[in-house]
C-alpha cells in the first residue's frame, strides 16, 4: 500500500514542477494585460457625465417611441383605479 502512495506523490511532484514555468508565464501575461487595461481606463476617464454621450441617440426613432408608449401604458396600469362614488 505504501508503494502506491509513493508513486502517486512522485507523479504529483513531477507534473507540478513541469507546469511551474507555464504558470509563471501565464501569470506574467495576465499582469501585462491588467497593466494595459488600467492604463486605458485611466486615459478614458472623462469629466462629462456618461449620459451626455448618448443624448439624442433615439431621436425620431419609431421603435423607441413605441417602447416609451408601452412603458407608460404599463406603469399607468399599475396605478390604483379611483373608486366609483356612491350616490
Amino acid at each position: 500500500m505504501g508503494g502506491e502512495l509513493d508513486e502517486t506523490s512522485e507523479w504529483i511532484e513531477e507534473n507540478t514542477m513541469a507546469t511551474q514555468p507555464d504558470l509563471e508565464a501565464r501569470v506574467a501575461a495576465i499582469e501585462d494585460d491588467l497593466k494595459q487595461l488600467k492604463q486605458s481606463l485611466g486615459q478614458a476617464t472623462s469629466k462629462a457625465p456618461w449620459w451626455e454621450s448618448i443624448v439624442g441617440t433615439f431621436e425620431n426613432d419609431p421603435h423607441f417611441e413605441e417602447a416609451m408608449r408601452l412603458g407608460r401604458e404599463y406603469r399607468e396600469s399599475l396605478r390604483p383605479k379611483p373608486r366609483a362614488r356612491r350616490r
